[in-house]
């Protein structure tokens, strides 16, 4: 049992490769974007950047998902900005790593094993997607508040980072062979 969370800022293609990947694995596939609030959706519409109050409840919801598919036994992918260590931390543990800067309480549930697919790229050419994307409710004008609030993924946590410059087949194989390969996970 796998779980997968394609993370980067708006625009890096998180929904296009994350759907890609689970439609050519036969895994679920869940868009983080579609369980944000209404507030959530009005603020960003509006051009007001999300603040960490706006996002740990979605992304405790997020975290009750991918343990819900852990427990199931079911492979899942979920497409998600995932832009700060505190909030890949909610996502492999869920409320309890808002206390605390250790992934596991003791007591409570395990952490859930989640590779993050990190898609990277130069701010120019995600400016460009976004430009083109349409009826979307993140407006183009965020991009620089999602890369200055982006820490990127880094030891102990388990990723890959993956250049987005690459084409869409190339980044899905580079992610089917890093799950397959068990270069994402240690047993």
């Amino acid at each position: 049992m796998v779980l997968v969370v394609v993370m980067g800022v708006s625009g890096s293609g998180k929904t296009t490769v994350g759907s890609r990947l689970a439609a050519k694995l036969g895994w679920k596939f869940y868009d983080a974007d579609d369980y944000h609030s209404p507030e959530n959706k009005k603020k960003m519409a509006e051009g007001i950047p999300l603040n960490d109050e706006d996002r740990i409840p979605w992304l405790c919801a997020l975290h009750d998902i991918l343990r819900r598919e852990d427990l199931s036994r079911q492979d899942a992918i979920l497409a998600c900005s995932a832009l700060k260590k505190m909030y890949r931390r909610v996502l492999v543990s869920g409320a309890p790593a808002i206390e605390s800067n250790q992934p596991e309480q003791p007591g409570g549930n395990a952490a859930l094993k989640i590779l993050f697919v990190h898609l990277d790229g130069p701010i120019d050419i995600i400016a460009g997607r976004l430009e083109k994307r349409r009826g979307h409710f993140m407006p183009p004008e965020l991009l620089k508040s999602q890369f200055d609030t982006l820490e990127p993924p880094s030891a102990p946590e388990n990723f890959i980072t993956v250049s987005l410059e690459k084409s869409l087949p190339e980044i899905v194989l580079e992610i089917e062979r890093a799950i397959f390969q068990g270069e994402a996970f240690l047993e």
